[in-house]
C-alpha cells in the first residue's frame, strides 16, 4: 500500500541530467535508505521507464504521473510482504 504523501521526500534530478550526469547512483542510495512507511518522489524529465523496472525488481512499488510541463513524478516506496 502507498504511504502517506507526506512520508514521501522529493528528489528533482532535471538538474543533474541536463549537466548530463546520471542521477541513478543517487536515486538508488535514497530508495534503499527509506523506512517502511516512507517514499520517494523522482521529479524526471521523460518517464524513466528503466529505473521504473529496476527498482521494481528490487523490491519497490512505483507509481508514476505526469507533472507540469512534460515532466514526470514517479513515486517509489518499499513493497511490504
Amino acid at each position: 500500500m502507498m504511504p502517506p504523501i507526506n512520508q514521501f521526500k522529493r528528489f528533482d534530478v532535471r538538474a543533474l541530467l541536463a549537466r548530463g550526469v546520471e542521477p541513478f547512483p543517487e536515486i538508488h542510495k535514497r530508495v534503499t535508505a527509506l523506512k517502511p512507511g516512507e517514499g520517494l518522489i523522482v521529479v524526471a524529465p521523460f518517464l524513466p521507464s528503466p529505473l521504473v523496472e529496476k527498482l521494481s525488481g528490487e523490491g519497490f512499488a512505483s507509481k508514476v504521473e505526469p507533472g507540469g510541463g512534460g515532466d514526470w513524478l514517479v513515486y517509489f516506496w518499499p513493497e511490504t510482504a
